[in-house]
């Protein structure tokens, strides 16, 4: 089965969701690209996830909004614009941190999800789960999970372990 049939059973998106969200990004000329666990899933092994989390140019988060909000149910939090579909169990997840931003000039297309997408560069994936994991604020559930995505690069990129700091390097063990 390929990688796209997969992803469209698991996610249960009758609606072409994902297709529609980066054709809509292509044509309006947005840079982004994937960071979070679907660009870690670029990387290594993958896992299942229903979150496709997406940085984007500082200069172009706001047409991103617009253009997304004809199409889209959209909803702000502290740090992110969600965007979902009700036919799709998908959730993007456009990150609005500043920090985020600088991923998108490195990226790189890859293979996800049986599309070429791009992706930010490993170590940029990486340092995004070192700040996710190191954030006091996050729920306790996705703290995990960042740590098993740290967990899961650095299997597969013994190299990068020096980007980790110590205390999450402790947690690991």
């Amino acid at each position: 089965m390929k990688a796209a049939a997969f992803w469209k059973i698991v996610l249960s998106d009758e609606s072409d969701f994902l297709d529609r969200i980066l054709s809509l990004l292509r044509e309006a000329g947005i840079k982004y690209c994937l960071i979070g666990g679907q660009a870690v899933n670029a990387y290594v092994e993958p896992v299942v996830s229903l979150d496709l989390d997406v940085a984007i140019a500082l200069d172009q988060i706001a047409a991103a909004e617009s253009l997304m909000s004809r199409s889209f149910q959209v909803e702000h939090f502290p740090h992110s614009i969600n965007v979902s579909e009700p036919q799709s169990d998908l959730r993007v997840q456009i990150q609005t941190d500043p920090r985020y931003a600088q991923f998108v000039q490195h990226a790189q297309v890859r293979s996800v999800l049986g599309h070429d997408i791009p992706v930010a560069r490993i170590e940029d994936v990486l340092q995004g789960k070192v700040w996710a994991a190191s954030d006091p604020g996050r729920r306790p559930s996705k703290r995990l999970k960042d740590y098993a995505d740290i967990a899961r690069i650095l299997e597969s990129r013994p190299d990068l372990t020096q980007l980790v700091p110590a205390e999450i390097q402790e947690r690991l063990k």
